[in-house]
């Protein structure tokens, strides 16, 4: 069975290609394309037309994609940058109407939930007690779990290009006035959360996102090209070196560092703030960086449950009312 993925991300539209044989999906395609949606949408504001527009020839290229792997219609979802646009359902509508592809938005608690999923399968069940952290470019999201699906989930406006926007708008590089005001409301918004997680004692943690994939790969860790397989160890300590690093540097400059890409290049301080501030508030010495997230988890989720669950994701998304979160189905052995 071959199946797709469409993730439309704060940055990028990425579509993965996946056969889904013994249950496990192993990739044969992917692409992306740059949207950059986060600079051109104010958090919390609509997005506007020349957006949906790129959105909308994004979509459709990668069903067109998806097509030519011999995939069947993508399993398509947008995350926090259009979750909490107040248009959200005329976006929705309008690249249903446009594409062909029923693009759903999935609430923070979900993503959670799914990237734990995902995480999970990767890691194995001899990591024990699992903590997971993922920070995208609208919200954070943080889980737990003892099983295959966690315990307790949560998800924060904490995202590295949401409180890029808030705080360093002005200033490039930003003065250590507002990298201190940044940290400050990163503690606050953590502290409840980031107790809960040290109440549990995690075995091990992982964290998931291009953000922590380049934070890692700036910490020393290795490149993408020596595959996935690789140990990708993110130390607390050298995230905590690096962020005056970046703070010392205009956004064009730390695209020049290890890891850092051009397109996350002035949301990446932001990113080792929230990094660094959730992984010491939690007591988390050291995270696992994990290839498997949110579309892994999307896609293991199909392949165990079937259509149905997808069919109710894209209903809710139907209705008018706040989007509440799909319980996950626990399969039987």
């Amino acid at each position: 069975m071959r199946m797709s993925v469409v993730d439309v991300g704060s940055n990028t539209v990425r579509l993965v290609v996946a056969d889904a044989d013994d249950g496990v999906p192993l990739p044969v395609h992917t692409a992306k394309w740059r949207l950059r949606l986060s600079e051109q949408v104010t958090p919390g504001g609509p997005i506007p037309e020349p957006a949906v527009e790129q959105l909308v020839h994004a979509v459709a290229e990668a069903s067109r994609t998806a097509t030519r792997w011999g995939a069947a219609g993508p399993l398509a979802f947008a995350t926090a940058v259009v979750r909490s646009a107040p248009n959200r359902q005329e976006v929705l509508h309008t690249v249903r109407a446009r594409t062909g592809v029923d693009l759903c938005t999935l609430p923070g608690e979900v993503e959670a939930e799914l990237t734990f999923l995902g995480a999970r399968r990767w890691m194995g069940w001899r990591s024990g007690p699992l903590a997971l952290l993922d920070i995208g470019g609208g919200s954070l999201e943080v889980a737990f779990g003892r099983g295959r699906l966690p315990d307790f989930v949560a998800s924060l406006p904490l995202g590295a290009g949401r409180l890029t926007h808030e705080f360093f708008k002005e200033e490039d590089p930003p003065s250590p006035e507002r990298v201190r005001a940044l940290r400050r409301k990163v503690r606050h918004q953590l502290r409840d959360v980031a107790a809960r997680i040290r109440w549990e004692g995690p075995r091990t943690a992982v964290a998931t996102s291009r953000t922590f994939q380049q934070l890692g790969r700036l910490c020393g860790t290795a490149p993408g090209r020596h595959g996935p397989f690789v140990d990708r160890q993110l130390h607390r300590e050298a995230l905590r070196e690096a962020i005056p690093r970046l703070a010392a540097l205009p956004a064009a400059e730390r695209a020049l560092l290890p890891g850092i890409s051009a397109p996350r290049a002035a949301q990446s301080l932001a990113g080792a703030v929230v990094a660094h501030t959730a992984m010491k508030l939690t007591g988390l010495r050291s995270v696992t960086v994990c290839p498997w997230a949110i579309r892994e988890g999307v896609l293991l989720r199909h392949i165990e449950d079937g259509p149905a669950w997808w069919a109710e994701v894209t209903r809710r998304n139907e209705e008018a009312a706040p989007p509440e979160p799909v319980p996950l189905r626990v399969a039987s052995s």
